[in-house]
């Protein structure tokens, strides 16, 4: 159900993405309308979250139906008794889904507001709280312990310590604040604890914050799709090339029983060592991550590897996972985008350069997944066709087999675009 605007383009990002969505071939298959029709609603999801919460259980740790029943005991206390099923999924064995509860309508607005930034609604639509450096204004008279409705500004044009907006905003929900506005606005270095308690969200989902953390990865479905199409086996040697925070790396270290080699690359230092701490957080031993820019990951001369730290030999991997730095115009809930189509195309020089430098690691049969988090065609199927021209060897592979691609769409059904996170498994021909 939409109770939210479509997402805010600007004319040219909206027009592009018709004339891509709304092409000759999908006119000439379902009718004029009908393209137009469907083009409308995808622009109605982008800007609500998804049906589902989806996590994975870290399966090297526990069983998928102990954390099941340990997650059942947290939601419980979480939604005062409330019965919310947890379902596991019928072919993603190590992931379970709660359904998202909403939009609930019922919710009576007060007097008192708070304004945050479009991120940090984003966030409150997926479950979370809302924190201090989220505000961005609060009426005059605000103090802690006062029932606020809590509304997202998801244009940026309110300022800083405002105590009213009448901009474009919309309507998160009730909550109550931790904080008064003076100790929020005070001047003082930010603070960056609860600055309100979400207790009637518009759409009701769980909190995961410090929830089973050795346990669970708070992780969209279609991330965690992504490792199992890449299939990875005990004993392999597997390149994740723009790993960061390590989602995927940890779960293609879990599908291997944490046997054989996961090297993780990212080029920023601080995204690095979060990898790190996820994997000793997960017990995952196979993990070893570098900071280290990925289209640089190839070694050039052929003088012989002995340290096994990037750059790396051509053809050293048996299975790489490209999820390449994308526009992420994907990501849901997303309500506004002011990006121009100059931004939004930017990525594609970087992803070739990306996948080039993936190509050239990959042992002959091995397999090469790209994925992306957008649902632009420039950084999807046009990069897969430039990729097949430019690299004979490669041979593109189905992503989904047989049942697993019905259940998916079923239960995507507010979800309709899985394909927002593309993912292209590929496999060297030698």
């Amino acid at each position: 159900m939409s109770i939210f605007p479509k997402i805010s383009l600007r004319p040219e990002v909206e027009n592009y993405l018709k004339e891509s969505f709304v092409n000759k071939e999908i006119v000439t298959a379902l009718g004029k309308q009908e393209a137009e029709r469907k083009f409308e609603t995808l622009l109605k999801h982008l800007s609500h979250p998804p049906s589902f919460t989806t996590v994975r259980v870290n399966t090297h740790l526990a069983s998928v139906q102990h954390v099941k029943n340990l997650l059942l005991d947290e939601l419980q206390k979480q939604f005062n008794g409330l019965s919310v099923p947890i379902l596991q999924h019928p072919d993603l064995q190590d992931v379970l889904l709660i359904p998202v509860i909403g939009p609930r309508k019922n919710i009576k607005k007060q007097q008192c507001e708070a304004i945050v930034g479009a991120q940090c609604g984003n966030a409150v639509l997926r479950g979370a709280h809302v924190y201090a450096p989220g505000i961005v204004s609060a009426s005059k008279f605000m103090k802690a312990g006062d029932v606020i409705s809590v509304y997202s500004d998801i244009k940026g044009k309110c300022k800083k310590g405002a105590r009213e907006f009448d901009g474009t905003k919309v309507f998160l929900g009730n909550g109550i604040s931790e904080l008064s506005r003076k100790e929020i606005f005070n001047g003082l270095p930010e603070l960056k604890g609860m600055g309100i308690r979400m207790t009637e969200p518009v759409y009701l989902s769980p909190s995961f914050d410090n929830v089973l953390p050795r346990y669970l990865f708070l992780q969209n479905l279609p991330s965690a799709l992504v490792t199992h199409v890449l299939n990875p086996q005990p004993g392999e040697k597997i390149l994740d090339l723009c790993a960061a925070p390590g989602g995927k790396t940890t779960h293609i270290a879990a599908l291997m029983h944490d046997q054989g080699e996961v090297i993780a690359l990212d080029k920023i230092f601080s995204k690095v060592e979060k990898i790190k701490q996820n994997a000793l957080l997960l017990g995952l031993n196979s993990i070893r991550a570098f900071c280290f820019d990925g289209t640089k990951a190839v070694k050039l001369d052929m003088v012989e590897d002995t340290e096994g730290e990037p750059p790396f030999l051509p053809e050293s991997f048996d299975r790489i996972l490209l999820d390449a730095p994308c526009s992420g115009m994907g990501q849901r809930p997303n309500m506004a985008c002011t990006w121009s189509l100059k931004e939004l195309a930017s990525y594609q020089p970087l992803q070739r350069k990306l996948f080039t430098a993936a190509v050239q690691l990959l042992k002959p049969e091995g397999v090469l997944v790209y994925s992306t988090c957008t649902i632009m065609l420039a950084e999807n199927e046009e990069q897969v066709a430039w990729a097949l021209t430019k690299f004979p060897c490669l041979q593109l592979q189905p992503q989904m087999k047989g049942r697993l691609q019905n259940s998916l769409g079923n239960i995507h059904t507010q979800n309709i675009y899985l394909k927002e996170m593309g993912s292209f498994p590929l496999t060297s021909m030698g």
